[in-house]
């Protein structure tokens, strides 16, 4: 792409640019009762990338803090968090359909009503459906660190991401992120640190406590069995 100084400018020019994507769509099997929670719980908790940008407090039918979670997984932490935390609406982004089917089933068994999901790639979900300043969170726990060094141009968070996602927090906002690998922690820490318009939370300037707002996940327990440690970053919007 040498030649062309985005990607936007290479389609006008009929060229094709493949994109470096951050996840391997692992199907896996779509158990009976995901494909049931999908078919009965998508019609008012599914949200499309087709239909473009969104309103989200037409979508909420309110106006709420807005937080959104990249990669929930199996989506159990993500209603955890929607049933202790009703003042704020969520948005839940996964490419599994079985991790969709269980965050939804697991949704309407809870009865949560401030939470949304899509079932399509973050980067593109953030780029067409969600609006500049509108995000009081932003969450990224757990992604795939891509150990291997050749894998690491893989890895989710990339200076040009940053501040995309920069974009579409409000000022105040928060980008939280945990891994349980050190050395995609150390990773984050140095993009996040040389990334404008962000400051620390943190008082020692690295990594900062579990708040008890994120929930103890599988994820961190595996990680705590395996002997690794969990790191949890949180960078705010200033500028």
């Amino acid at each position: 792409m040498s030649q062309f100084k985005s990607e936007q400018e290479a389609a006008e020019s009929g060229v094709y640019i493949r994109k470096i994507q951050s996840f391997v769509k692992r199907e896996g099997r779509l158990t009976t009762g995901q494909a049931k929670s999908i078919e009965q719980n998508w019609p008012t908790m599914g949200l499309k990338h087709s239909a473009g940008l969104q309103n989200f407090a037409e979508v909420f039918g309110r106006h709420a803090p807005l937080v959104l979670e990249i990669g929930f997984g199996m989506g159990k932490s993500l209603v955890e968090m929607a049933l202790n935390e009703v003042d704020k609406d969520f948005v839940g982004i996964e490419v599994h359909r079985p991790g969709v089917g269980t965050c939804l089933s697991e949704a309407a068994e809870h009865n949560v009503h401030n939470l949304r999901v899509y079932e399509h790639d973050a980067v593109e979900v953030f780029a067409d459906c969600v609006a500049d300043n509108t995000l009081a969170r932003v969450q990224l726990f757990f992604p795939d660190p891509w150990h291997k060094k050749r894998h690491h141009k893989r890895r989710i968070i990339q200076p040009d991401f940053v501040q995309k996602l920069r974009n579409k927090l409000a000022i105040g906002g928060v980008f939280h992120m945990a891994t349980d690998w050190e050395n995609y922690a150390e990773h984050m820490l140095v993009v996040m640190s040389d990334a404008d318009g962000f400051k620390n939370q943190s008082d020692s300037n690295d990594y900062v406590p579990r708040p008890e707002q994120r929930p103890l996940t599988k994820f961190e327990q595996r990680g705590h069995r395996l002997g690794h440690g969990v790191w949890d970053l949180m960078f705010e919007r200033i500028s």
